[in-house]
């Protein structure tokens, strides 16, 4: 295992605010300082990638944790534009939510998302497995620049 020198820039597509306070927390221990961008719809998601409008600016994610529902546009439709986009689809999407369903995990594979994971209801175990998913994209995985 090498670890990354640098931090990574993560995109977290949440509408929940307290999924985004433990995933905050959750991001804050770990021995990088990655850098957390939060948007709260789909819409917003997709301005954010494309850097339209207010995110003109700001630098490309190297990692997107997605949620599956969300307001204005769904994580299906936004992980379906991420994949069919030429510039986008080499930023790992994990798909972070609470839908167990085997259709949402089946449809979200073949709209290639790099990962699927159910979020625990439980505090601590939803922190560990944010760390988990955190530890493996800077310690162990190779990302694109």
């Amino acid at each position: 295992m090498t670890e990354t020198s640098h931090p990574i820039e993560v995109l977290l597509v949440e509408d929940d605010p307290g999924d985004v306070l433990m995933t905050v927390e959750a991001l804050e221990h770990n021995k990088v300082n990655n850098m957390l961008h939060v948007v709260s719809d789909g819409e917003q998601a997709m301005a954010f990638l494309r850097r339209e409008g207010e995110y003109a600016d700001v630098v490309r994610p190297d990692l997107v944790l997605l949620d599956l529902n969300l307001p204005r546009k769904s994580g299906m439709e936004v992980l379906a534009e991420i994949k069919a986009d030429d510039d986008l689809r080499r930023i790992p999407v994990v798909i972070l939510t609470t839908s167990e369903a085997d259709e949402d995990i089946l449809r979200s594979y073949n709209l290639h998302a790099n990962a699927y994971v159910t979020k625990p209801v439980d505090f601590d175990r939803f922190i560990s497995v944010v760390r988990r998913i955190d530890d493996f994209f800077v310690s162990v995985v190779k990302l694109p620049r």
